[in-house]
């Protein structure tokens, strides 16, 4: 009987294994088969020995099956029922537990996250115990057939497809049941005053800014100010995050934000936060000296118990960088890349068309991307150029939420399901290693992934090793795509092998603001930052009615056709393939010379200038060229592709003007310490003037700070020459106010 029900299953994409069931195990090398789904040949083995148990593997792999898992002989079951509407709840597979408990299962329309606690309790003992949770994205679960497994509603074999308002709606009745907050995050060491991040080094005793923040600070306004709504008011209000169209993902109660979502960077689910803690996370990345800093610039904290109006003038100074160093590099701002450049002939044009007409927001810049990170990686150890340069790219879409940046990645998700190459992607970077093993079993790979920035932030605010292995991971891929990467060794194994030509396409998308102030100085010097190819989607446009239509034929006949090319000698092919070599017409030759010599010019002068950044960048800029030039070729026709001059001069000027962007928009975000911060706030206040004179009342109102803070600020600029005292005439009397030189 598990043996038919298994081989039913399977054939309906899920992914069985066998399992033991009293010990609620599956069989020791599961793990292979989260890529991969088992043969019915393994099937029949397997359930011909000692396995007395079935099991299912949620996630991708099954098709985005997700579980709700009720426990202590589904003691809630029954109350998170009646919140459920019927239409949804009739439609779900229900099926009772060996051990008196309920199982919720269904397919998700979207992406499975990993599993959740959704509802605790603290027993009288003290003890923590989880009512309701979900099995996620990586999870396994026993199931019927299985002895004490018995199917209630529904078949396993015919499991409904719920959308992600109808999850919202599943998840939330089983939140509203939870009893257990745990203690919130708050960011504020204990121990000696001289510890204290909150406090600077040898100031006396007093409010810290951050505890002054928890007992008056505005949790809400931070929320709102990064993207999130709250859909509930009262004692206990419920908040969504960013990009998220239903449902909530938090809660805020006294103060304490309680966070449910696995998808709420930077926070992480079934964590509770301290307004402290919520101000230092979205504003300053996890920096908590910073972000007491910057409190204390807004008048939160005292140096004694009664003393609330605190000179922090040593302070100020000691973080002023020296006279003869800019804050501000004075680089002109090119302006977002004009839609002009945002076209490629062929297969990159024809789906960003495609992506415009079935978008409910339509996003040209979103939509580019993703037809062009579409095409990168389907050449992927598939062609090069004369120098042996490859299609792997980074790019990064820059869009505030709901503009956009979503629909780009379904339809390659799409397409490449419809071309047999859906093992190809990815969607998260849990691990540099994770990275690692996904291209070790597929050697070229597109990884989409949304909010960039929380992965950035993570790294720049990790203690351990993880992060930064990722850093490292990418860093190293991007090199090796026409070498091979090494495999790092594992314990146990002697040859740690290695990846033959692996091709890393990254799609990733951010919110503008979010991305820039997730770097760090040191990112924008070890190469990550020189690597990508950003691009800024702007404000959303118009809306449309989206509409079902069927993908272009060339699109699809050209996808497939590179699914099918596996250029290389007999058999290796895969394992060593040789690729096409595109050449370059005599004209784009010479160009690719003249557009190497023009990058070469700006690295020089970045050198001169003691620029680490813009040696950094401008020495990435002819293999970006490069790259890009090959990609419109293989675009413009895939079957006999040529570099023409067109493919060069556009490749060129896309680049030039893309890192002219980069260098303007990182000088005005990515701060080197908490002063320095301070005044590149104050300069983005002006700039966003856009020419208009700010009197000196309404500057220091949209900085927030206290008058002394403010002067420092404003001298420092005024002697740097960043910025110019101005009179501005007013019905009254002249004011005094700022521009820009």
């Amino acid at each position: 009987m598990l043996k038919d029900s298994a081989r039913e299953y399977i054939n309906t994409g899920l992914c069985v294994l066998p399992a033991r069931r009293i010990e609620k195990r599956p069989v020791p090398n599961w793990k292979l088969y989260q890529s991969t789904l088992p043969t019915s040949a393994e099937v029949g083995a397997w359930f011909s020995n000692r396995h007395d148990a079935l099991c299912i593997l949620a996630g991708a792999i099954s098709g985005n099956v997700e579980m709700i898992d009720f426990d202590f002989r589904a003691e809630l079951f029954e109350p998170w029922a009646e919140k459920i509407p019927p239409t949804l709840l009739n439609r779900l597979v229900i099926e009772t537990t060996q051990s008196g408990g309920r199982h919720i299962i269904y397919r998700c329309a979207g992406v499975v996250c990993g599993s959740l606690k959704l509802a605790q309790r603290k027993t009288a003992e003290g003890k923590v115990v989880t009512l309701i949770e979900t099995r996620g994205e990586g999870g396994i679960f026993l199931c019927a057939p299985t002895e004490g497994y018995e199917l209630l509603q529904g078949d396993l074999a015919d499991l409904p497809v719920i959308a992600e308002p109808e999850r919202d709606i599943l998840l939330q009745g089983a939140w509203e049941l939870n009893e257990y907050f745990p203690a919130p995050v708050n960011g504020l060491p204990h121990g000696a005053p001289g510890c204290d991040v909150s406090r600077p080094s040898g100031q006396a005793i007093g409010q810290r800014p951050g505890d002054d923040f928890n007992a008056r600070g505005d949790v809400g306004a931070i929320l709102a100010a990064h993207g999130w709504a709250k859909v509930k008011g009262g004692e206990n209000e419920y908040w969504r995050r960013p990009g998220k169209s239903s449902g909530w993902s938090a809660s805020l109660k006294d103060s304490v934000l309680y966070v449910f979502s696995s998808n709420a960077s930077p926070f992480e689910p079934n964590r509770a936060y301290s307004p402290f803690a919520v101000f230092a996370l979205l504003n300053h990345g996890g920096d908590y000296e910073a972000a007491a800093t910057s409190l204390r610039l807004q008048g939160f904290g005292s140096s004694a118990p009664m003393d609330t109006d605190v000179d922090i003038s040593g302070l100020l100074e000691a973080d002023v960088p020296d006279d003869d160093r800019s804050l501000a590099p004075p680089r002109p701002d090119p302006g977002p890349l004009p839609e002009e450049l945002l076209r490629v002939p062929g297969f990159v044009g024809e789906l960003m068309d495609y992506c415009i007409q079935t978008a409910p927001y339509p996003n040209t810049a979103m939509a580019f991307c993703g037809a062009l990170a579409l095409q990168a990686f389907l050449a992927g150890r598939k062609v090069r150029d004369p120098g042996d340069n490859r299609t792997n790219i980074y790019l990064l879409g820059l869009a505030h939420s709901s503009a956009g940046k979503d629909h780009p990645r379904k339809l390659n998700t799409k397409i490449l399901h419809s071309v047999g190459l859906a093992d190809c992607l990815g969607d998260r970077f849990a691990s540099g290693e994770g990275v690692q093993d996904a291209l070790n079993t597929n050697p070229s790979m597109l990884f989409q992934t949304d909010e960039i920035d929380g992965m950035l932030q993570s790294i720049n605010r990790a203690t351990d090793a993880r992060y930064e292995s990722i850093m490292n991971t990418l860093l190293t891929l991007y090199s090796a795509s026409n070498s091979v990467f090494p495999m790092r060794r594992k314990a146990g194994k002697e040859k740690p092998g290695a990846i033959d030509q692996p091709s890393l396409v990254i799609f990733g998308t951010a919110i503008p603001n979010h991305y820039y102030q997730a770097l760090s100085e040191r990112m924008l010097t070890n190469g990550f930052f020189g690597r990508m190819i950003i691009l800024e989607g702007g404000r959303r446009g118009k809306g449309q009615e989206p509409r079902v239509l069927d993908l272009p034929p060339r699109v699809v006949s050209a996808a497939r056709w590179w699914a099918d090319f596996q250029p290389g000698r007999g058999n290796l092919e895969k394992w060593h393939p040789v690729p096409k070599v595109v050449e370059h017409s005599d004209a784009a030759r010479q160009a690719i010379i003249d557009s190497r010599l023009e990058a070469e010019a700006e690295y020089d002068k970045a050198e001169a200038d003691a620029d680490p950044v813009g040696t950094t960048v401008w020495g990435r800029v002819s293999e970006h060229v490069r790259k890009l030039s090959l990609i419109y070729a293989v675009s413009e026709n895939h079957e006999q592709p040529e570099i023409g001059l067109e493919a060069v001069e556009w490749a060129s000027r896309f680049v030039m003007h893309q890192t002219r962007r980069m260098l303007f928009m990182a000088a005005g975000h990515v701060a080197e310490n908490p002063f320095h911060a301070e005044c590149l706030k104050l300069l983005r206040k002006l700039r966003e003037s856009q020419g208009q004179l700010i009197t000196r009342n309404k500057l220091m109102r949209a900085m927030r700070c206290k008058v002394a803070d403010f002067d420092q600020i404003v001298s420092t600029l005024v002697m740097q020459g960043d910025i110019v005292p101005v009179d501005i005439t007013t019905k009254t009397k002249p004011a005094q106010g700022y521009r820009l030189p």
